[in-house]
């Protein structure tokens, strides 16, 4: 890990921060604020970023890669509860706000670099910035209303229903996520995803 001010990457992590959804809109007093609080990290493939139940808490800003959300029941299950790549972010946010331990775990579903910092060090930015902590929680409430959609779509549609919603809403990500990840995700096996994808091909 490195701060961004000593990467020798440092124009284009600047670049791809100015392009995330949260901080595009930022005045320059807030960039010079938030940057030195930042970060770069890089992750294996399968890597986990945060793992369920841990009250570590933290902010990440995707500059390259794809990450997930994803919950395990006790027996060892998981369940997807939806992906993430360049120019969004995820967030342990609501966790902390709460005061209770991140209920899913992050994981890198492909090699991951992200900006990062610890949610108290984010929490403090916020309240110093409050048109950005505004922007900020509308996009976790906006986050967490489309995991539930995604929990309700499972129960509400069938195989083909939920592909085709998939493609109609997640287009820049077909062909990034190994199918076994998104057969996971659709709650299809492999296969059927295979044989669906076919037939909408």
């Amino acid at each position: 890990m490195s701060a961004i001010v000593n990467h020798p990457q440092r124009n284009t992590i600047r670049l791809q921060l100015k392009q995330n959804l949260i901080l595009r809109e930022m005045p320059a007093s807030a960039w010079n604020d938030l940057e030195p609080l930042l970060e770069v990290a890089e992750y294996r493939k399968g890597e986990a970023l945060v793992r369920q139940g841990s009250t570590s808490m933290e902010q990440f800003f995707i500059l390259d890669g794809i990450l997930k959300r994803v919950v395990s029941n006790p027996q060892g299950k998981e369940m997807i509860l939806r992906f993430a790549a360049e120019t969004d972010m995820d967030t342990s946010y609501a966790a902390w706000r709460m005061k209770t331990p991140i209920p899913y775990s992050i994981a890198a579903v492909t090699k991951v670099r992200v900006a990062r910092l610890s949610m108290p060090h984010w929490v403090e930015f916020l309240e110093r910035h409050i048109e950005m902590k505004l922007r900020f929680e509308y996009e976790v409430m906006r986050l967490m209303s489309e995991v539930m959609a995604h929990t309700i779509t499972l129960h509400l549609l069938d195989a083909p229903g939920r592909l085709a919603r998939f493609m109609r809403k997640h287009q820049d990500l077909l062909g990034r996520i190994p199918k076994k990840e998104l057969a996971s995700y659709l709650n299809l096996t492999p296969e059927t995803l295979s044989r669906l994808r076919q037939r909408a091909a």
